[in-house]
C-alpha cells in the first residue's frame, strides 16, 4: 500500500517545493516607465501606457506572486494551475492596489477556485470561450474590491500540471 502512495506523495511534495522555490526565487517586480519626461515619477512595478485620445492613461501593475489553484476531481487532487495576473489601472492608483493587495488576492482566489470547481480548468481550458468568463469574473471581483479605476485584469501566464 505504501509503495503505491509514495510516488504520489513525492510528486505532490516536488510540485509544492518547485512552486515554493519559484515564488521565493522570483526576481522583484520590475519598473517599466515608458512615459516621456525625466523618469522621476515612475510607478512601482508598473508600465505606463500613453494614449493620444482623451481617455485616461493606464499603467500595468503585475501582482507580486503567482496564484496556485488546485483542480479536484472525484475528491482527489488531479492538477495544479498556476497563473500570473496584472492589472490595468488609472495612473495614480498603484499605491492603493499595493495597499489592498491581500484583499484583492483573496477575491481573485475565490474566483479562481469557483472556476476550477465548475470545471473551467479541465480539457482545453485556454480556449477563448472558456477564458472570457474567467476574465470577466476577475475584473468584476477587482472592481468590487477597488472600484472602477481598474479597467482590465490581464492573465500573463497560465499553466496546468497534472498530478
Amino acid at each position: 500500500m505504501l509503495s503505491k502512495l509514495l510516488p504520489i506523495i513525492l510528486l505532490i511534495i516536488g510540485i509544492g517545493g518547485g512552486i515554493g522555490a519559484g515564488i521565493m526565487l522570483a526576481p522583484p517586480p520590475e519598473v517599466h516607465d515608458t512615459a516621456e519626461g525625466d523618469g522621476d515619477h515612475a510607478a512601482p512595478a508598473a508600465e505606463v501606457h500613453h494614449n493620444d485620445e482623451a481617455k485616461p492613461d493606464y499603467i500595468y501593475v503585475k501582482l507580486s506572486n503567482q496564484f496556485v489553484v488546485p483542480v479536484v476531481e472525484r475528491d482527489e487532487l488531479s492538477a495544479l494551475v498556476v497563473l500570473s495576473l496584472s492589472l490595468e489601472i488609472t495612473q495614480d492608483f498603484s499605491d492603493r492596489v499595493y495597499a489592498l493587495e491581500p484583499k484583492l488576492r483573496d477575491a481573485f482566489l475565490q474566483v479562481l477556485f469557483d472556476h476550477a470547481n465548475m470545471g473551467g480548468f479541465r480539457g482545453a481550458f485556454t480556449r477563448s470561450d472558456v477564458m472570457m468568463p474567467l476574465r470577466t469574473a476577475l475584473l468584476e471581483a477587482a472592481q468590487r474590491e477597488l472600484g472602477h479605476d481598474i479597467s482590465n485584469v490581464l492573465i500573463l501566464d497560465i499553466s496546468r500540471q497534472d498530478v
